[in-house]
């Protein structure tokens, strides 16, 4: 059997973008900058400053759209520059940069992101969650690799809105949680066994460094803090998920977050928050008290959602539409035990009364 890895590969610090000739100048020197518009605003004067002093010449600067959607998909693999670039740049947060990675399979071209905000562990992993129009989640797209190289500025991204590095804290907790349940008492593969044992620890070390993280956020300041959360947001989790089959790279947590993209409040609230609190919601379910009040603690000392009113999802119509679809989702099907509707529902309910204790 011939066993294939590709990991991720990443820089994450002030000077980032430094690095760029040394990853990117042997795939060319045409650059086709894709991106969220702000975080195309956000990131540009310093990175293009990092391209004068390069080989690269940037041929184009595309706003990618409002979603990772197959139309959004679609017209950005039409557009001459992008089908001229010797490489994609995608810039921004987690949906700008799976579009950009779709686009590049699509057109088999290498790709390189630029997280401006640390959302979620998109940057560098290898799967594209993508959405129908409507904004309901669609499906994923599982690609061979990773992009490339990723450069993390965390300059930017602490100048980013805090609310992204709160929900990509949120978000890389998770990994853990779900990657460790879905495995539990099955022989693992290689690769899957080292995708689950590379995670674990991840969480101790958002917890012990999450809350000043978000202190320098708040202030808007790059700091060593923040640094040591983007390499768990970016760089453990998604060595997690490059490693592991699907199977064992979420559950839950997610498939809650999927549920409740069929509301309102999957549009207005992040992946990460949703994420985190299915997080609370699995480890109710499994009877992981003592690790679930712990995270319940730190995510009330950070102003994560820890219950639905929070979430803004109280109707019993979108808390049945959010159940229905979570229960479809393939992300609980690789479990320790069948997870059934009554099991999920109960959870909840449990993590609703804990907010009143």
């Amino acid at each position: 059997m011939t066993l294939t890895v590709n990991l991720p590969n990443f820089t994450i610090g002030e000077n980032a973008y430094d690095e760029i000739a040394t990853y990117c100048a042997p795939f060319g020197t045409k650059v086709a900058i894709i991106g969220g518009k702000k975080a195309l605003e956000a990131s540009q004067e310093r990175l293009l400053n990092a391209l004068s002093k390069t080989e690269l010449e940037a041929i184009d600067t595309i706003w990618y759209g409002k979603n990772a959607n197959l139309s959004n998909i679609d017209r950005l693999s039409e557009i001459e520059s992008v089908k001229e670039a010797d490489m994609l740049f995608a810039v921004g947060g987690g949906r700008a940069i799976d579009a950009v990675k779709s686009v590049a399979h699509r057109l088999d071209k290498p790709v390189f992101s630029f997280p401006t905000i640390a959302s979620t562990c998109a940057p560098t992993t290898a799967v594209c969650v993508l959405y129908e129009d409507s904004g309901e989640m669609h499906g994923l797209e599982m690609l061979a690799q990773p992009p490339i190289h990723s450069f993390a500025d965390s300059t930017v991204i602490a100048e980013a809105p805090t609310e992204y590095l709160w929900a990509g804290i949120g978000d890389a907790i998770t990994k853990e949680i779900e990657a460790t349940f879905s495995a539990r008492d099955r022989e693992l593969s290689f690769e899957n066994d080292l995708g689950v044992k590379i995670v674990q620890g991840c969480n101790e070390r958002l917890l012990a460094n999450g809350k000043a993280a978000m202190d320098a956020a708040n202030e808007h300041k790059a700091s060593p803090a923040i640094d040591k959360v983007l390499q768990e947001i970016i760089g453990t989790t998604a060595l997690t998920s490059v490693l592991v089959d699907n199977d064992y790279n979420s559950n839950l947590a997610h498939a809650l977050y999927y549920g409740a993209t069929a509301t309102k409040s999957g549009e207005t609230h992040l992946h990460g928050e949703w994420t985190c609190y299915g997080a609370l919601v699995l480890l109710t379910m499994d009877k992981q008290y003592e690790t679930r009040d712990k995270l319940f603690e730190f995510m009330k000392s950070i102003h994560l959602s820890t219950n639905l009113e929070q979430l803004e999802l109280t109707s019993e119509v979108d808390f049945n539409k959010m159940i229905d679809k979570c229960m479809t989702m393939a992300d609980i099907k690789v479990s320790p035990y069948e997870i059934t509707r009554e099991m999920v529902v109960s959870a909840i309910q449990e993590v609703e009364e804990l907010n009143k204790l």
